[in-house]
């Protein structure tokens, strides 16, 4: 029986063969002019005024909230995290000193509680919110948006799992001040490892690429590098080696940028590929499901993995073993609760979520990538609907 895979390689034959090609070139492969060709074509796709290329989703999540602090926008330490989210969400926080409030997810998108938030917001009073959409399901971004600026909080955005996706029109990525994406293998495009931060802050733009790159100003613009250089009194030749933020090694190269220039020819057809498909299982599942996200007509999702809440761990976990004996691929639905993993708990205490426990218990994902045909969503939900 033919493996059904929980995501594949969006990195085509053809892809390959045209970066054998421009390897006979013998072009620079480090950071250089085919990062910024990148950065623009993604920033035009995205909606943003800038984007930052970078190694991976987790360093750009990691770039958001180091940029705010070493920009001095924060009022405290405090960054509220979704107790559904994934490790490298909630690591940055603890490894740079923060103190993460967890808020539990919502029935409908998965996403935050949104009365939870706001009690937070009130009661904790916190700089930051790192907020996260699931498996490319839109959060309520008027509702989040509007009570970030009422609250006077920083709205980041991950969308690792929802590039395309939208709500009101508007494609997630651009309703707060920074937001990451991931093009790791299996994400919706992928060159090998990478990823980026947009913004449209032009001051946070500056700062993310000297974080980027060690601290240094080699890639600001001249009047921004001419402003420091003067403040500081530094020559051209200084310059080389002069570091104005304790910064990182945090850049992808030019061998990565060319895939991705590549890849988002072909993101619009991905995205399509993947409505559809979740359009599919929806059909099929979301009149016998306990369970299915609720998302207003007027939003669009371009969906990463199909989320499905059982009624019972036993249940759960019997769909899990037929799926696997059937080499249908299936996954804990995220991580679960991040208040209830290791590195959290040695920390912190248990942090106990009421629907993020459900989930823990009773969630899993399943395959949905831009490989799958009728016939294989077909398979796996005539497995699925078993235990519904």
């Amino acid at each position: 029986m033919e493996r059904i895979k929980l995501v594949n390689d969006t990195i085509s034959k053809q892809d390959i063969d045209s970066l054998i090609e421009w390897l006979k070139t013998y072009p620079q492969l480090t950071k250089g002019q085919r990062t910024l060709e990148f950065e623009e074509l993604w920033s035009n796709w995205i909606g943003t005024k800038h984007s930052v290329f970078v190694n991976s989703g987790s360093s750009a999540n990691l770039m958001m909230l180091y940029a705010l602090k070493i920009a001095k926008k924060l009022r405290n330490n405090k960054v509220v995290v979704p107790a559904l989210s994934w490790a490298t969400d909630l690591a940055p926080v603890m490894q740079l000193g923060f103190q993460p409030v967890l808020v539990d997810a919502n029935m409908e998108n998965l996403s935050v509680d949104i009365c939870e938030l706001e009690e937070v917001f009130k009661t904790e009073s916190p700089s930051v919110l790192l907020l996260v959409s699931v498996l490319g399901l839109p959060p309520n971004m008027t509702v989040i948006k509007e009570l970030c600026q009422k609250y006077g909080v920083y709205l980041l955005e991950d969308v690792c799992e929802s590039f395309g996706s939208k709500h009101g029109g508007k494609k997630l990525g651009t309703f707060g001040k920074m937001s990451s994406f991931s093009l790791y293998f299996g994400h919706h495009l992928s060159v090998i490892e990478g990823g980026m931060v947009c913004t449209d802050d032009d001051e946070l733009y500056n700062v993310l690429k000297m974080i980027r790159s060690h601290g240094w100003d080699r890639d600001l613009d001249k009047e921004t590098q001419n402003k420091l250089r003067e403040e500081w009194n530094v020559d051209d030749f200084s310059a080389l080696y002069t570091f104005y933020v304790p910064g990182f090694n945090l850049r992808s190269t030019d061998l990565q940028a060319f895939i991705g220039i590549e890849q988002l020819k072909k993101a619009d057809d991905i995205v399509e590929k993947r409505f559809l498909n979740f359009c599919h299982y929806e059909n099929l599942l979301k009149d016998k499901c306990n369970w299915w996200p609720n998302i207003p007509p007027s939003d669009f999702i371009s969906n990463f993995c199909i989320p499905i809440i059982f009624s019972s761990k036993d249940k759960k976990e019997k769909a899990v073993d037929e799926l696997t004996k059937n080499n249908i691929e299936s996954r804990p639905l995220i991580a679960g609760s991040m208040g209830i993993q290791p590195f959290y708990v040695k920390e912190y205490g248990v942090a106990e979520k009421p629907f993020c426990s459900v989930i823990d218990q009773c969630g899993i994902y399943i395959p949905n990538h831009p490989g799958l045909n009728q016939q294989d969503i077909k398979r796996i939900c005539e497995i699925i609907l078993k235990y519904l």
